[in-house]
């Protein structure tokens, strides 16, 4: 999952992408006005924004119009224009949270989990990649062919986990840790073995499409085909 950050700072930018990482999230960094408006048309998947008002090309409430058009995506706005005027303003032109600088990492965060559980109910259930889909809530996972595959309740937990933070790239000891809750000190071989007989099971029945992919040295990684 996508996390647009908008501030100039480099200095919060690296603050808040350490702890959006930390909750298995994907950081994009944009330092302008414009230039978070191109990252949100190259990245369609982006899921929240947290951006600060006072930019050095154009208003961060102008950037909120703007994403507003034809966009309902959570925005979080993190300024140090901490007046009332200053909030309702921002929440009147679309953002959905206000915080003031200075602030705890660990509340942007605790309100961004907050806004994406409310604003992605349907995310819960289905995840599409390449051409199968995962249904978490039936435990369920098909091809676009109609073509059911029978996974182990493992296999089905290391997909579920790549699949929903697509490229991302865990490692066996990070897939042990949230698959099978253990600590994952010995984890590689058992990793290795389930990974390979998944991958065996999705590219049988895809016609060799290649959803689970090895990243030498680092892990393994969901990717659309």
């Amino acid at each position: 999952m996508k996390i647009l950050v908008v501030d100039n700072d480099p200095d919060i930018v690296e603050l808040l992408s350490i702890y959006i990482k930390n909750e298995n999230y994907q950081p994009i960094i944009a330092n302008s006005g414009m230039q978070a408006l191109d990252k949100l048309q190259q990245n369609s998947d982006i899921s929240l924004v947290i951006l600060d008002i006072v930019l050095p090309d154009m208003a961060g409430v102008d950037v909120i119009k703007t994403i507003r058009q034809n966009s309902q995506l959570p925005i979080i706005v993190v300024s140090a224009k901490a007046s009332d005027i200053d909030r309702i303003q921002g929440l009147m032109v679309g953002a959905d949270d206000y915080i003031a600088k200075p602030f705890n990492p660990l509340e942007v965060i605790a309100r961004m989990k907050s806004l994406l559980r409310r604003s992605l109910p349907a995310e819960s259930s289905k995840l599409v990649i390449g051409s199968i889909t995962i249904d978490k809530k039936a435990r369920e996972v098909t091809t676009n062919q109609g073509v059911d595959i029978q996974l182990t309740s493992l296999e089905f937990g290391i997909l579920y986990l790549l699949a929903s933070h697509p490229n991302q790239v865990f490692s066996a000891k990070e897939i042990f840790e949230k698959v099978w809750q253990q600590n994952g000190v010995f984890a590689a071989k058992t990793v290795m073995v389930h990974v390979s007989h998944l991958r065996d099971k999705l590219e049988a029945a895809t016609n060799g499409e290649k959803i689970i992919q090895t990243v030498w040295g680092a892990g393994y990684k969901a990717v659309a085909a």
